[in-house]
């Protein structure tokens, strides 16, 4: 896991926590990641429909949808990309024998049991708080 996938996981959780919506400064400050940092993460994870911006004097972030239904796997490739276990799972970086690997099956398989894994837990769950917590109200 990259640290841009761990500080991705830290801002979700505390947008579940806070469950209202919040500026980036406060995200920063409570994550302990770097306010510049934080908001690179925050436009990938609202270009994947994890997250919903808002601009203007009461603007901020908050979860595009419950956090019941926000899963760690759609953090983590929302920052990252598919997860694979390894490079040579993808189109670039791969070994010229890519057809013929004898370790491309276990990579697959490994790679499927941990992404089935990762689905299995929302933010709901891993951040205590109610199953049926709702996204934050746009007037708030």
């Amino acid at each position: 896991m990259t640290l841009e996938a761990d500080y991705a996981v830290r801002i979700v959780g505390c947008l579940t926590q806070a469950a209202r919506r919040c500026d980036a400064a406060y995200l920063a400050e409570q994550t302990q990641v770097p306010l510049r940092f934080s908001l690179k993460i925050l436009r990938k994870l609202v270009q994947d429909g994890v997250v919903v911006s808002y601009k203007g004097a009461r603007g901020g972030y908050c979860l595009a949808r419950p956090a019941s239904e926000i899963t760690l796997r759609q953090v983590l490739e929302a920052v990252e990309g598919p997860y694979v276990l390894s490079r040579c799972q993808r189109d670039e970086g791969c070994c010229p024998q890519m057809h013929s690997c004898r370790f491309s099956a276990i990579y697959a398989e490994i790679s499927e049991l941990v992404r089935e894994k990762l689905d299995a837990h929302t933010f709901a769950e891993l951040c205590s708080c109610s199953a049926n917590q709702q996204k934050c109200d746009s007037t708030t």
